[in-house]
Order: structure tokens, then sequence, then C-alpha cells
């Protein structure tokens, strides 16, 4: 058994095989997800896992160089998308900063299907959506 990381083997197995440039999806529990991309579905109920779990448990174990969010997420859930925002400039303050990109909703949800896997959550905020781009340690 796993003692320390990520205790979920498909979430470790992703953010073990993904490489600079490679793209992942944290998505609440309503974005829909392309038919060809591999979905990770941690949804038990409604907030359970929350968005910032997620986030937190990938963060803490993968390299991360920019991100891709919703423009609406701003506005519609402003409380989340500064959460994120300074979990995204605490972790980018041990080296490069990490690049934020706002683009429409549907625009991200087209974005969705270049991912290499969406992680989806119980989360039920609207628009508690994110891209993450892999970077690398050097």
């Amino acid at each position: 058994m796993n003692k320390h990381g990520l205790l979920h083997p498909e979430l470790a197995q992703l953010v073990t095989q993904i490489g600079h440039t490679d793209e992942l999806t944290v998505c609440d529990a309503g974005l829909p997800i392309p038919d060809s991309v591999s979905r990770i579905d941690l949804a038990l109920t409604k907030g359970v896992p929350s968005f910032m779990q997620t986030v937190e448990a990938i963060l803490s174990h993968a390299c991360i160089e920019s991100v891709v969010m919703a423009e609406e997420l701003a506005t519609v859930s402003p409380a989340l998308h500064q959460a994120l925002l300074a979990r995204l400039e605490q972790e980018g303050a041990g080296g490069k900063p990490i690049t934020v990109t706002y683009i429409s909703h549907e625009a991200f949800k087209a974005r969705t299907a270049q991912s290499k896997a969406v992680v989806r959550t119980g989360e039920c905020t609207p628009y508690a959506n994110v891209i993450f781009q892999a970077g690398v340690t050097f």
C-alpha cells in the first residue's frame, strides 16, 4: 500500500505519466467530458471530493507551468476563483510563476479534448474547472 502520495491508482498513474506541455483537466460534476478523453471519476456525492481538494492533491504531486480557466469563473464564482489563484501563486513561489490564461467556457469545453485525462470531482460550484499544463522540474 502506498504510504505517501496519491492513493487513487489512475490519478497517480496520470500524474506520473504526463510530460512537459501535456494537459490534464480537473472539472466540476457537470462539465461534459469528450468520449475521446480518458475519464478519472472521483465524484462520490455533491461536493465530495471538492474541486480545491483535488487541485491540491494534483499540485502537490505534479509540476505545472500554466493553467487555462473559463473567464466565467471569475465573475460567477469569485470566491473559488480567488482560492485557486492563491493556490497557484503559492505553487509558483518556489520557482517560475504559473501562467494563467482565460478563455470562454465554450472554448474551455472544446479545449478539454486535448487533455490526457479529465478528472471529475463532486464539486457543484459553477465553472469550477481548470486545465493544467505540465511543466518540468529543471
